[in-house]
């Protein structure tokens, strides 16, 4: 049982709540809001993650997050690729976020479907693959560096692997770079970059999400936004506005603790929720569960 002393909040988490119940479709947008709501707010920020496991990265190069190292300029591949293999590592072996698992009993029972711009996999632990678009990469995958043909392979083991033989220079051996089986080129991690792979893959989480959006597009249509910042608006925000207004049936929420944004021509169909998203969707949680008082 939770209680809300304030009266405005509760209104909007019960508003949240009465609009996913009454939709008859749901499409959440998430970025790296999401994941920071976890706790995982390493990559702009030099939190207890990033000292525990970058810390001798940062002594040596002198960046204080994992976003910054790992567009960092390294010398040489073997420095890149260490730090590659331990930034991955931390962020394929965190724990499941708890505002995942609440967001999953939320939309339990729903009709659904998920876009988002992370890369972490979180969404994957709770949430079916047939139900995520992953639009900009994920990092359970490589790809070619010069993108010589169109095929991903597993990270995850290649990159545990190189965690265990980074040596106290912060090198990983040159014979255990991953190389592309085609062209010999070095391999790249699948995520957003100058060289991002947009072949069949990228394709088919476009298709699944059009192919979602296609069959709802009449229906109640419920367009939840969760931390999505400034830095790219065009992947989810600006889209779910846009459909927001042109859909009769559609309504938008967006929850970020600084930028919910709801436009002037969505005021009578759009609610902005300026909270933590992990405290909003615990709350949404219980009073999904009959819980407030």
């Amino acid at each position: 049982m939770i209680t809300m002393k304030n009266k405005n909040y509760e209104e909007q988490v019960k508003s949240l709540m009465a609009h996913i119940q009454e939709a008859d479709a749901i499409v959440v947008g998430a970025a790296s809001g999401m994941s920071a709501a976890a706790g995982y707010r390493h990559y702009y920020e030099r939190d207890k993650d990033f000292v525990d496991n970058l810390g001798d990265f940062e002594k040596k190069y002198g960046y204080h997050n994992s976003f910054d190292g790992f567009y960092y300029r390294y010398r040489t591949s073997e420095e890149r690729w260490a730090f590659i293999a331990k930034n991955l590592c931390m962020i394929l072996d965190a724990e499941t976020g708890q505002p995942y698992k609440d967001l999953f009993e939320i939309l339990k029972g729903k009709n659904y479907y998920i876009l988002t711009t992370n890369q972490d996999t979180q969404f994957n632990r709770v949430f079916p693959e047939e139900k995520i678009s992953a639009i900009q990469g994920d990092w359970r995958y490589f790809q070619c560096s010069r993108r010589c043909h169109d095929e991903l392979y597993d990270s995850v083991e290649t990159l545990h692997k190189l965690k265990d033989v980074i040596d106290s220079d912060l090198k990983v051996p040159s014979d255990m770079i991953p190389h592309c089986p085609k062209c010999g080129a070095e391999m790249e991690p699948w995520v957003r970059s100058w060289v991002f792979l947009e072949g069949k893959k990228y394709r088919e989480e476009h298709s699944k999400l059009n192919a979602f959006l296609k069959k709802n597009m009449h229906k109640k249509i419920l367009f939840l936004e969760l931390g999505v910042g400034r830095m790219t608006p065009m992947f989810i925000q600006e889209p779910f506005w846009n459909m927001t207004y042109a859909w009769p049936k559609a309504f938008y929420i967006t929850i970020n603790p600084k930028d919910a944004i709801v436009p002037e021509e969505l005021k009578q169909k759009g609610l902005a929720i300026h909270e933590d998203i992990a405290k909003v969707l615990a709350d949404a949680r219980t009073i999904a569960a009959g819980g407030t008082e």
